[in-house]
């Protein structure tokens, strides 16, 4: 069985400073591009099965300029809806709520159309996402890639390693990296996190 490598989008004006960001469709800097530009030679040479990208922009145009050539759009890979928090960093919510932590308390409801997820919700997509990819591990040569967002790649890591969704917030993750879950004795592990060129 192939493993599965997880890349998170590069920069974005928001992911530099801290802003919470979803729905909100940002495309990446300068310093974004260069990121994803970097990320090639760590993915090349490698046969890929599945590659699976959020339809969000910085996270599609970081699998193009990483050099994924086979790239399908998939909805359950957006980020962490974060509601009422779109566009708020953390400090700025700690003004008000000082003890709040997005993995215990989730978030509260936004404009129309965008409620907010739980834990547990975000985990449901992550769990749809590893059926298809382990499908495609079985029935496939090669690896599974799938290019997302921060705290929604900490969710599936942890729900890969038979954690609940919130445990993902053991796992940093920052932007323009390459991560890697694999297998040992018929168990998953992470076999490389965080890597930059």
């Amino acid at each position: 069985m192939g493993d599965l490598l997880l890349v998170r989008h590069g920069e974005t004006e928001w992911s530099r400073s801290g802003q919470h960001t979803s729905f909100t469709d940002l495309p990446l800097t300068e310093h974004g591009e260069e990121q994803a530009k970097s990320l090639a030679p760590l993915l090349s040479g490698r046969a890929f099965s599945l590659e699976l990208s959020s339809p969000l922009q910085r996270a599609l145009r970081t699998a193009e300029l990483a050099g994924l050539t086979r790239v399908v759009a998939d909805s359950d890979l957006h980020e962490w809806h974060y509601g009422g928090y779109e566009g708020i960093t953390t400090v700025e919510i700690h003004r008000t709520r000082p003890n709040w932590d997005l993995w215990l308390h989730g978030v509260p409801p936004g404009p129309e159309g965008y409620p907010g997820e739980t834990p547990a919700e975000v985990g449901l997509r992550a769990d749809r996402v590893l059926a298809r990819v382990d499908a495609a591990l079985a029935n496939g040569t090669g690896d599974a890639i799938v290019v997302a967002h921060g705290h929604f790649l900490r969710v599936l890591t942890a729900r890969r390693l038979g954690l609940e969704p919130a445990q993902g917030r053991l796992f940093q993750l920052a932007t323009g990296t390459v991560s890697r879950l694999s297998t040992e004795h018929g168990r998953p592990v992470i076999a490389e996190w965080n890597t930059r060129p």
